[in-house]
């Protein structure tokens, strides 16, 4: 199993798209790269004050990094490092889960009735 540490990664990636706002915001960030929340706020039908919001949990989920614009205006672009972690930690649950899952199918398919 993952780290202490990774574990905590992968919950803010989780926290951070279990919100449908959040995930088209990385989705519109991913089609069109670094934007404004201006920009976005043109994209999505979302105000900018919510896009503000979303990118500020996004930002403190590592998925979102922010980086200076022109006219000093902040441009935000996607960090995929956490979702990778999460990825990893989905993929270690995952092997975790494959030994008992295959061992009760085995059980199940034999007809045992003590299964």
């Amino acid at each position: 199993m993952p780290s202490p540490d990774l574990e905590a990664v992968a919950a803010e990636v989780f926290i951070a798209l279990a919100d449908p706002s959040r995930r088209a915001i990385l989705a519109a960030l991913a089609a069109g790269g670094p934007a404004t929340a201006t920009d976005l706020a043109g994209r999505l039908p979302i105000t900018r004050q919510a896009i503000a919001k979303h990118l500020a949990l996004l930002t403190e989920a590592g998925l979102v990094v922010t980086e200076p614009g022109e006219r000093r205006r902040i441009r935000h672009r996607l960090n995929s490092a956490p979702m990778r972690v999460a990825q990893q930690f989905l993929a270690a649950l995952a092997r975790d889960w494959d030994g008992p899952l295959a061992a009760l199918r085995d059980r199940l398919d034999e007809g045992d009735p003590d299964a």
